[in-house]
């Protein structure tokens, strides 16, 4: 009995058998993860990170490729690891991080501008052992979004203004009391006084002279007195 349990066994149909292709192949298990949304600034870099998943043995020589499709599912190729091939508008933008033997890896493209704000849908295939070429690619995408650069703030050079002492200013209609007052101006004010009061002094003197003209000779002169203070 033990040897007949063994040859039924043994003439299991190979798609029932544990890890075959033909398992596989009746219920396909593979697939690949990447970000909804990402987004960077104008002149930045951006990650697409990526994992993937099968279910077939690799070849001896796998030959895994990685592409990246653009603005919908069946997009034009922009990138292709395998060929290899880079999109003119993005020449020496576009690098593929993907460790040697690892399923994850990620699709940077650096020097960013508004119009690369896409969606991108990373894209793999892979030599079989047995089932030849297997290739598929993300279905939803990653969405992303450029925004503006960020602004720089640059310092001038400061400087302070001269400062007056010993002035005062009156606040008058239109004015402001801590405006400062600079030296010509107090001068323009300061000269008119002056000229007024010397106005009026010559003006004294000379009716005092005119008067003491018309005095008769035997009257007594009075000697001059000017003004103490004007």
């Amino acid at each position: 009995m033990g040897l007949s349990l063994l040859l039924s066994l043994l003439l299991l149909p190979t798609c029932l058998q544990a890890g075959s292709s033909e398992e596989c192949d009746l219920i396909p298990d593979f697939g690949i993860e990447q970000p909804a949304h990402l987004s960077a600034p104008m002149g930045g870099s951006v990650h697409i990170n990526f994992s993937f998943y099968y279910c077939w043995e690799l070849a001896n020589d796998p030959r895994v490729s990685i592409a990246l499709r653009w603005k919908q599912f069946h997009g034009e190729a922009i990138y292709n690891s395998t060929q290899p091939f880079i999109h003119e508008k993005y020449k020496n933008r576009i690098f593929l991080n993907l460790p040697e033997g690892q399923k994850f890896g990620s699709l940077q493209i650096s020097n960013l501008r508004k119009e690369d704000e896409h969606i991108y849908f990373c894209r793999v295939q892979v030599e079989t052992l047995r089932d030849g070429t297997r290739s598929w690619q993300s279905l939803q995408g990653t969405r992303l979004t450029v925004t503006p650069a960020a602004k720089r703030t640059t310092e001038g050079p400061t400087t302070t203004a001269p400062t007056t002492t010993g002035l005062s200013v009156l606040e008058g209609p239109g004015s402001s009391a801590s405006s400062p007052v600079s030296v010509g101006a107090v001068v323009i004010v300061a000269v008119p006084g002056i000229v007024i009061k010397t106005t009026i002094l010559g003006l004294i003197l000379y009716l005092r002279w005119k008067r003491s003209k018309e005095l008769s000779p035997g009257q007594q002169r009075h000697p001059l007195h000017l003004p103490h203070s004007l």
